[in-house]
């Protein structure tokens, strides 16, 4: 259980009790700003001095509004003293990933095409933010229109895993992650199409989830009725993520696909039992090549699970085609979106983006049917098998996080890769089913570097895939080490 802070709200905090604050579990810090015990403007500043400290060392969040944050931590202390809570974040400072449009704060995409852009309207994910009482303080770093998981763009450069500053932090919501794992923000949000939640969480030792498409409603989006692309929530603990899960799930008639299950429901108590509990285990879904030290740190995963109660058994569902069609259904995806930016801008994208561009621009209204046309297969073989199998359990990622000046990995335990996607398959392979998918820190490589689980749940079972991740975390504690640039727990 967190301790509760003796701090009177008025009283200027020291720099061991604004380290302190700055590690809470969101959970705990709504509760004492809700209660009086601190006010939403000495947390603001606790972590804007936390931004100040690390963000030079790791760039995680590029864009600050510091004044824009203040007015709004004032408002929101002033409305407390009349007894009004705002909403379940009243006064939580977060940081908007910059894929996100933001009314009012320069959104630039990771590209330079945006560098300037400041958008008039906020999405529904910045929309519920605000209304439950968060307070923005800028925009966490990601690659360039969020393609790859490596967290670099020629608009503010690359953003350093916390766990070593040579190394990668993931992506797209690299700086989401870091600026966790450093205790600049309680919360994060991020999206995901391949594994960009998941990724940079495994990468940063922080817990990132890929919720049901349609759990937390997407607007303005062209294609409102993908389920590929969704946004979610990013924490410390799981605990704090279903917390961030209750405020930006929800219905809103703007999202065609948005599920009509209220959001509150996530903040019920995690705790279960799993005695009997059928888990399949396969960290590489019986066709991704594993990095064998990440493989190792996997394995000390299993026994934990079997202490909670689980019955763990070997075995996977059938993947067959996943690849072709997450390659395809991506393509037509970048196509859409950029084909007319690649027109008129080739000279300021990265080349990976106008590839993924241009095999989209190749295709034909055929390839894409029937690339959803396997889905539907695949989905179905997937279906079958979580009937007698609650969970899914694997690696979140292929490899530990690699040096920062790669891009991309190219090859895993002798295996050539041939795209710059090829190493994020036991990510993408989930996208495709539709499931919920939490990826929680897991351990660490004799070097240092963290692994993360990654817990797929049945069709819509959100809550479940929390609670077995609670249940790990709370068995194993993994996610309470500390990077060392933010120093010991």
């Amino acid at each position: 259980m967190t301790s509760r802070p003796t701090l009177a709200p008025e009283e200027s905090l020291g720099n061991a009790a604004a380290d302190a604050l700055c590690f809470l579990e969101a959970t705990a810090l709504a509760r004492h700003v809700a209660d009086g015990d601190m006010t939403a403007e000495a947390v603001l500043e606790a972590h804007l001095a936390q931004i100040a400290r690390l963000n030079p060392l790791v760039n995680a969040i590029p864009t600050l509004v510091p004044d824009q944050a203040r007015d709004s931590a004032r408002a929101l202390d002033a409305a407390r003293r009349r007894g009004i809570v705002q909403g379940p974040l009243h006064g939580l400072p977060v940081a908007i990933k910059d894929l996100v449009q933001t009314r009012g704060i320069r959104t630039t995409f990771g590209s330079r095409i945006y560098e300037q852009f400041v958008p008039q309207v906020d999405e529904v994910l910045v929309e519920r933010l605000r209304g439950a009482g968060a307070v923005i303080v800028g925009k966490t770093n990601t690659p360039e229109f969020g393609a790859g998981s490596q967290t670099f763009n020629a608009v503010f450069g690359r953003t350093r895993n916390p766990y070593d500053l040579e190394r990668t932090c993931g992506g797209s919501s690299g700086g989401a992650a870091v600026a966790l794992a450093c205790g600049m923000l309680p919360l994060a949000d991020g999206s995901d199409l391949g594994g960009s939640l998941r990724n940079p969480a495994a990468f940063c030792n922080v817990v990132g989830m890929r919720p049901s498409p349609g759990r937390v409603p997407t607007w303005p989006r062209r294609l409102g009725w993908s389920p590929l692309a969704v946004q979610g929530p990013m924490g410390r603990t799981v605990g704090d993520v279903a917390l961030l899960l209750s405020v930006l799930a929800g219905p809103d008639d703007r999202s065609p696909i948005a599920l009509d299950d209220p959001g509150h429901g996530f903040r019920a108590p995690l705790s279960r039992k799993f005695k009997g509990v059928r888990v399949a285990w396969s960290p590489g879904l019986e066709r991704y090549p594993l990095d064998p030290a990440l493989r190792r740190v996997l394995e000390t995963a299993r026994p934990v699970l079997a202490g909670l109660g689980c019955k763990v058994v070997d075995g996977a569902p059938d993947f067959s085609d996943a690849e072709q069609c997450f390659q395809v259904l991506r393509a037509y995806k970048f196509a859409l979106a950029h084909a007319d930016e690649l027109r008129r801008h080739r000279d300021k994208m990265k080349d990976t983006v106008i590839w993924n561009i241009e095999q989209g621009l190749k295709l034909d209204g055929l390839s894409v049917a029937r690339a959803e046309e396997k889905r539907t297969a695949l989905y179905h073989r997937v279906r079958e098998f979580m009937q007698t199998h609650e969970f899914l359990v694997l690696a979140t990622t292929q490899v530990t996080p690699f040096p920062i000046e790669q891009e991309y990995v190219t090859e895993i335990d002798g295996q050539k890769l041939e795209t710059y996607i090829d190493w994020m398959g036991v990510c993408y392979a989930i996208t495709l089913t539709g499931l919920p998918a939490i990826s929680v820190p897991c351990g660490f490589t004799p070097a240092g570097l963290p692994v993360g689980l990654q817990i797929v749940g049945r069709h819509r079972q959100d809550f479940a895939v929390l609670q077995l991740a609670h249940a790990f975390e709370q068995a194993t504690g993994h996610g309470r080490r500390r990077p060392p640039i933010a120093g010991a727990a």
